[in-house]
């Protein structure tokens, strides 16, 4: 049984140029003790999905189902969801800083999170349960750095404040948006290991939401592609990086520093993602896509099943035989001695 089930989200904005259609019609489930990637370029949607279903899109407009442990978020006043968020579910940002509040003391918001839950427990209790979990998330002298504030704190450091704070109350669920995005190669390897100890000691399921397919194929169990508010594909992670179907999906790993067979040498995805506000007909990777056909631009299609061993679907008329579709892309692009492999 899915923790999370997240059944036809839609997500709008109005704004003064028109509807912004952040989300459209997306689905997915993460499973208890799992970890799901949501992989896609800026603008795709990803934050905004997350969100919306939790209660944090303000102004937007959201329909569709978010299940969350048998019960519907989106049917949740403000009082209810402030019940799940933090006690069931914990969030990480994408930049601590501006998540930690400058003028307290980091124990003190460790602690605030804690009894903002449950004013029974006493502040000394709090605050000796914000150095247990500073000292779980590796950060050195916690019982002196506990009364620290945040600009006392490096990057690495405050993000894994961040961490101790989302753990505080032993979520089911862990929503990390982009955690790792503006730190280092060495610290980010750090927080990924992390994460990945905290999910089997606690058995925290986990929404990685990035941009970097690097940090995907470290974390993830699957992998949500979307693109434009929409799913590409959804895969195991074995599948997406081995067996991948999509064309945005092989964009992406093309886009990676070592796909091509000579490292450090980038294919990129030519042109830009479609307007929002007003989005042409058709697949909306179709104007980008090297093996766009004239159906293409006629109907969205559909998630449709690829044979496999797991369940992977992809919103692409291209042939599920892998065989036909690596033919197909022969043809369309006869490979050369640069060429990235494609479909290993």
């Amino acid at each position: 049984m899915a923790l999370l089930e997240v059944v036809d989200l839609q997500v709008r904005f109005d704004t003064a140029d028109g509807s912004v259609q952040a989300v459209r019609g997306i689905s997915f489930a993460v499973a208890e003790g799992h970890t799901l990637g949501i992989v896609g370029e800026s603008g795709s949607g990803k934050s905004v999905a997350t969100q919306a279903a939790f209660g944090f899109a303000r102004g937007a407009h959201v329909s569709g189902r978010a299940i969350f442990e048998g019960r519907d978020l989106l049917t949740m006043n403000e009082r209810e969801l402030r019940a799940v968020r933090g006690a069931r579910v914990g969030m990480i940002f994408q930049d601590p800083l501006t998540s930690l509040h400058p003028m307290y003391r980091v124990g003190w918001q460790i602690a605030e999170a804690i009894r903002a839950h449950d004013r029974s427990v006493p502040k000394r209790t709090a605050r000796s349960r914000a150095i247990e979990l500073m000292a779980r998330v590796g950060i050195p002298q916690p019982d002196r750095r506990v009364d620290d504030f945040p600009h006392q704190f490096s990057g690495g450091m405050r993000q894994r404040v961040m961490i101790a704070m989302a753990m505080a109350l032993t979520p089911s669920l862990l929503i990390a948006d982009e955690p790792t995005t503006a730190l280092d190669p060495t610290v980010q390897a750090q927080i990924l290991e992390l994460l990945r100890e905290l999910k089997d000691d606690f058995g925290t399921a986990i929404i990685m939401i990035t941009h970097d397919l690097g940090v995907i194929a470290e974390i993830a169990d699957d992998v949500v592609v979307l693109y434009a508010g929409t799913i590409m594909e959804e895969a195991s992670i074995r599948d997406l990086f081995y067996h991948y179907h999509h064309p945005y999906t092989e964009g992406l790993m093309g886009s990676l520093p070592s796909a091509g067979v000579r490292r450090g040498e980038l294919v990129p995805i030519e042109g830009q993602p479609p307007s929002p506000i007003d989005p042409l007909p058709g697949c909306p990777f179709a104007p980008r896509c090297k093996y766009s056909m004239p159906e293409c631009t006629v109907e969205a299609p559909r998630l449709v099943e690829i044979p496999g061993e797991t369940r992977h679907r992809s919103a692409c008329i291209l042939p599920t035989s892998r065989a036909a579709r690596q033919a197909l892309r022969d043809a369309r692009h006869p490979p050369t001695t640069h060429s990235m492999v494609l479909d290993r």
